[in-house]
């Protein structure tokens, strides 16, 4: 299995990824808000949306809840505990 890892910053971020033998692109937006944080979007190599605004949230697969969908792979967040809020390097 491959393994990513992705810096952040607090910017739209957009990227290609491999996920179960197949291409995605992966987008990732920090919102600075009180209820705010990193959002998710998923979407085929054509920009044809299929997830959009899952929260990045630590220590579970972020797919799980897609099994429906048989994206395959996983995606896991990280951050560097001590980083000001917003500014953490978060890893898939």
């Amino acid at each position: 299995m491959a393994v990513y890892t992705i810096p952040l910053e607090p910017e739209p971020q957009s990227f290609t990824i491999a996920l179960g033998g197949k291409e995605y692109r992966l987008t990732v937006r920090w919102f600075d808000a009180p209820e705010g944080g990193w959002l998710l979007d998923l979407a085929t190599i054509e920009d044809e949306p299929i997830i959009a605004g899952t929260p990045l949230v630590a220590g579970c697969d972020l797919l799980e809840q897609y099994g429906y969908l048989g994206i395959g792979g996983k995606l896991a967040v990280s951050g560097d505990v001590g980083q000001p809020r917003g500014r953490r390097n978060s890893a898939f």
